[in-house]
């Protein structure tokens, strides 16, 4: 290695070259990564739904989901089967266990699912697909003065303008049912014709069709044959001959239905800003750039509204992109502030030549570290970028060391050349053992658990390029420019301030040892008081003065009011709680200081028949959905406007849930989340009921609900005693009914790229429709018609809307939102476990009850990292045995990682922050540099105890050589992250954790460097544990201390 330093050292070019060639690859690499907020999650999830039109949730619950289960039992790597049992569909969830492969473990749900024979009659095609394959970016809106059909047409008209353009993979129109062809057969026609719904169904079939017929051959051609009456349009289907007596003459299918051109379900539509819109959600797969796609869409937008009249309008909706951008800059602005801040530390000490050069290894260290990203397909995102920032600190440590050990070198009067070798070759080992203690610690953090342990796992990923890319520039580039910034600069006098400077340093550094010394005397006081310090500072979390958060609450410019009504409500009576929500809306902006950057509310949307948190469909259901001003330019947060719209939205006494909520962004599950399971639906639903109003009674506790609610009235049929007598059984009186109120589906038709259904059922206006029921007409075996009150047992009740089975047993999940300011869902869900949950499974011993959400994902990551840590600690003590050649003082060394942590719960606490996952994720990573400085202080020691001085003596020292490379990566880490922790941007507030820990730790550790470890090793020298043998004159502390 050492031929290879000299050749890069002494070469005119070849250290440039090298130089060039890794920030070429790097901005090369730089166009290639994708961007987005968050990193991409692994895929783990695979869905299958199976389609039962007309069934209630108990049918499906046993037709479909007990099927479904018994036949995905014992797939390779199964961690959970979720079944939802709802009107007309099954739909079962199945997560892979980490390790698998999802691709294989789709196929292996496709075959068992492929293997079941036995579904119920009346089930249409099985869907598996994987989930979590495509990401929203945004939604584009259309709104002009049209009917629903028309407005329909051109949503499908600018879909496939959309896909037309490079970078934009998927498009979805929503706001829409399925389009269809409804013919509502008149019941007077049924009786008067002796038809049934079937029967009306089977005579459009037999004539409304287009057939191929075969091929005419000629002597000199061939003629394609075909048969044509299929009918595409409501006028053409009305001209349909169904009948032809010689009483009643021709029959058309107007004659006795009435054909309507609508949609499958009337009330599924959206409104943006009051008027009715279409939505084309416009999505990306995990390979394709965010920003791309939008920059595409938005200049599509603007190109089109350029050409549109005015009552038509296309906007930009619910927009997931731009807040990628807006991160993205607020992180490299920072980044570049960072590197200044660190830069000018530097230049206190060296001249600006040397400090350029030193410099110079950040950017061209985070290029390298780009093209590794590259090809281990990382992207640019939030937490990537995050870790950049920390290297500044981290890189600067080692080329600090090598730099100094260089000029050091030079002021023995040794030609620059040779300095630069000479002070390479005496740090070598130590920047090597740097290295090594560093990714070991980064590396623990490889194997997070966990969908917060994926986000964060791109951490040491970006850490451990950049560091890699680091030691490379450290070797075989920094010593060839710090050799030519030494002839140029050798012979120059040092500026006045400078001198200055360099004398009030001097001072500094004498008092500093002076303290030290002071520590040592007082070896037993000073560490007794630093483990009383941090006994103290645990007592703050375990206390709650400083509260424990698994994910900090991320600012976003969406907010969303979901409202759930009973099933069956009218529609029109949704309507109404619509616009109660909106005029308490209107009062809320109304009351909030104006906003000197805009309206707050930019758009406004309503999308009947959609509520996220419901899981359930129908007339019941609306969202409105707020795209507000963006977070950097409001004065108004996110939170308070909540808060405002609840309190000035009346009680609507009829509604089950009305819940103002954020739409779901980061990592970060539900805040409160608690799973009951049990056989007895009643006695879950009782239990459930009494843990609402268990939490309902904590400050900060809104939204609170659960998944199992009433569903549709229903009504129950049976045949009464004699009714075989009439001609008549079950299966036939089921059909007929079937056909009128579910409706039996003829064929489709395509319009365009439009697919239609035809379908036929009974023709029944709301106001006459029980009447209608009651008396509508069964035909008979033998063509008699028999109504159905005559041959029938009616009876009402009331099912469950949805089931929901996890693992084969019935569940109920009570979920709700906290709100962080005031609450700390850490304490509810604690105090929860400790009061309430043991009497509610006392009361109910079947009972099982499990957490979910929030709480479940920061345990599982939490644990994994206090493993992978505790790991990487046991990895780092047992090198630094090696280096040592004893198992006692590699304890002293690892000693400062604890206290190091005292730091970080006052950092948070003086910022008034609370401990989260990236806090611990900051503190694992502040560990690397902590556990650095700690080995070259020790080996000082023991460096100059070696020389003949005592123990004490040496130790203090150590602490003068050292202190200026301890006070230099301090002083840059932090400079580094000063910037982004005096932000106050709302998008930064997700990154402040991290930088606090890191910032704040760093500087408790450096202060307990220079103390508490030479007292500790005093402490080990007084029961003689220690080992003062000569090192190997490679040692780099030999020569650094010539620098001191």
């Amino acid at each position: 290695m050492s031929g290879m330093i000299r050749y890069f050292a002494a070469h005119p070019t070849a250290a440039n070259i090298l130089m060039v060639a890794i920030i070429l690859l790097g901005f090369t690499s730089l166009s290639g990564l994708n961007k987005e907020t968050f990193p991409q999650l692994k895929a783990d999830k695979v869905s299958v739904s199976v389609p039962f039109p007309g069934a209630s949730p108990s049918e499906v619950e046993e037709g479909i989901c007990n099927r479904l289960e018994d036949a995905t039992d014992g797939i390779s790597f199964l961690e959970e089967q979720q079944c939802a049992a709802q009107e007309s569909v099954g739909s079962m969830t199945l997560v892979m266990e980490e390790g698998g492969d999802i691709a294989q473990f789709k196929d292996d749900v496709q075959s068992a699912v492929d293997a079941i024979i036995d579904f119920p009659e009346g089930t249409e095609d099985v869907t598996v697909k994987e989930l979590g394959r495509i990401d929203a970016v945004l939604s584009m809106a259309i709104t002009a003065d049209l009917t629903q059909p028309e407005l329909k047409a051109l949503a499908e008209y600018y879909r496939t303008k959309l896909l037309a353009l490079p970078n934009v993979p998927i498009v979805e129109v929503t706001g829409f049912s399925q389009h269809e062809y409804s013919i509502l057969v008149k019941p007077e026609a049924l009786q008067q014709y002796q038809l049934s719904i079937q029967d009306i169904a089977n005579l459009i079939k037999s004539q409304a069709l287009d057939s191929p017929a075969g091929v005419l051959e000629t002597d000199d051609r061939s003629y394609q044959i075909r048969f044509e009456n299929q009918r595409r349009s409501p006028e053409e289907l009305a001209d349909l001959e169904v009948l032809n007596s010689a009483k009643g003459g021709i029959i058309r299918l107007g004659d006795i239905a009435t054909i309507r051109d609508e949609f499958e379900v009337a009330e599924k539509r959206t409104e943006l800003n009051g008027q009715p819109a279409a939505l084309l959600l416009v999505s990306k797969n995990k390979t394709d750039d965010t920003l791309k796609v939008y920059y595409e869409v938005k200049d599509f937008v603007d190109a089109e509204n350029a050409k549109l009249p005015e009552s038509t309008r296309l906007h930009i909706t619910q927009d997931a992109a731009s807040i990628v951008e807006d991160r993205l800059n607020l992180l490299l602005r920072n980044g570049w502030q960072g590197l200044a801040l660190a830069t000018l530390a530097l230049f206190l000490f060296f001249s600006w030549r040397y400090t350029f050069w030193v410099a110079l290894g950040l950017p061209i260290s985070f290029l390298g570290g780009l093209v590794i990203m590259s090809a281990l397909g990382v992207t640019i995102n939030m937490i990537s970028m995050v870790a950049l920032l920390m290297a500044i600190g981290i890189l600067m440590d080692d080329a600090i060391v090598l730099s100094e050990s260089i000029e050091s070198e030079h002021r023995k009067g040794k030609p620059p050349l040779q300095a630069a070798l000479d002070g390479t070759k005496q740090v070598a080992r130590g920047i090597i053992a740097s290295f090594t203690t560093s990714a070991i610690l980064f590396g623990s953090l490889l194997f997070l658990k966990g969908e917060m342990g994926q986000i964060m796992g791109v951490l040491p990923i970006v850490l451990l390029s950049v560091l890699t890319v680091s030691l490379i520039e450290a070797f075989l580039v920094l010593p060839h420019h710090l050799k030519h910034s030494l002839e140029a600069h050798h012979e120059k006098e040092r500026a006045g301030w400078r001198k200055k400077l360099d004398a009030g340093f001097a001072n500094l550094t004498d008092k500093v040892g002076n303290l030290a010394n002071f520590a040592i005397r007082l070896r037993y006081f000073t560490v007794g008081g630093a483990i009383a310090l941090f006994i103290i500072s645990i007592s703050l979390m375990a206390s709650g003065v400083v509260k424990f958060k698994g994910f900090p609450s991320i600012e976003g410019n969406r907010l969303e009011a979901r409202v759930l009504l009973p099933q069956g409500t009218p529609f029109e009576r949704t309507q109404a709680v619509i616009k109660i929500l909106q005029a308490s809306l209107e009062k809320t902006v109304k009351d909030m200081p104006p906003e000197p950057e805009g309206k707050l509310v930019k758009n406004l949307q309503v999308s009947y028949n959609t509520n996220a948190d419901a899981n359930e469909s129908g007339s019941h259901l609306a969202t409105i959905s707020l795209d507000l001003l963006d977070a950097e330019t409001r004065s108004t947060s996110l939170v308070e406007l909540q808060r405002r719209w609840r309190e000035n939205t009346p009680i609507i006494s009829d509604a089950i849930s009305i819940q103002f909520k954020e739409p779901a962004f980061g990592p970060a599950g539900q805040a409160i989340s608690i799973r009951l399971q049990g056989d007895n639906l009643e006695q879950l639903s009782e239990a459930s009921w009494e843990l609402q109003d268990w939490l309902k009674r904590y400050t900060g506790v809104s939204n609170i609900m659960d998944d199992l609610r009433p569903g549709k009235p229903q009504f129950r049929i049976s045949l009464l005693p004699g009714a075989l007598g009439s001609d008549m059984d079950a299966q036939q009186l089921s059909s007929q009914l079937r056909a009128a109120y579910q409706g039996v589906k003829v064929s489709d038709v395509y319009q365009g790229r439009e697919s239609y259904e035809i379908n036929v059922k009974l023709d029944s206006a709301p106001e006459r429709a029980l009447t209608d029921f009651e008396h509508l007409i069964i035909f008979s075996k033998k063509g008699e018609a028999i109504p159905l009150n005559a041959i029938a047992r009616i009876t009402e009740d009331r099912e469950y809307s949805r089931v929901l089975r996890i693992n084969h047993q019935r569940t109920v999940t009570v979920s709700g939102d906290v709100d962080s300011e005031i609450g700390n869902t850490a304490q509810i869900i604690g105090d929860t476990q400790e009061r309430f949950l043991p009497k509610l499974e006392e009361k109910y011993p079947t009972l099982q009850i499990s957490l979910e959400g929030e709480v479940k994902g920061d345990a599982e990551t939490s644990g994994s990292v206090l493993t992978g840590f505790l790991l990487g600690i046991i990895g780092v003590y047992l090198l630094l045995s090696l280096q040592f050649q004893n198992y006692r003082e590699p304890f002293v060394v690892l000693l400062n990682i604890p206290l190091a942590l005292i730091g970080v719960i006052w950092g948070h606490l003086l910022m008034g922050l609370d401990m989260s996952l990236p806090s611990m994720i900051g503190f694992v990573a502040l560990a690397g540099v902590v556990v650095n400085d700690s080995i070259l202080l020790v080996e000082f020691v023991k460096k100059r105890s070696a020389e003949g001085m005592t123990l004490h003596d040496a130790a203090a020292q150590a602490v003068k050589d050292r202190f200026r490379a301890v006070f230099l990566t301090t002083v840059t880490t932090v400079a580094g992250m000063l910037p982004l922790l005096s932000e106050t941007s709302l998008q930064a507030q997700i990154l402040i954790p991290l930088v606090t820990s890191v910032a704040f730790g760093m500087m408790a550790a450096t202060l307990f460097l220079l103390l508490v470890l030479p007292a500790s090793y005093a402490i080990l020298e007084d029961f003689g544990f220690t080992e003062l043998a000569e090192l190997d004159d490679t040692d780099e502390v030999k020569q650094a201390m010539h620098s001191a």
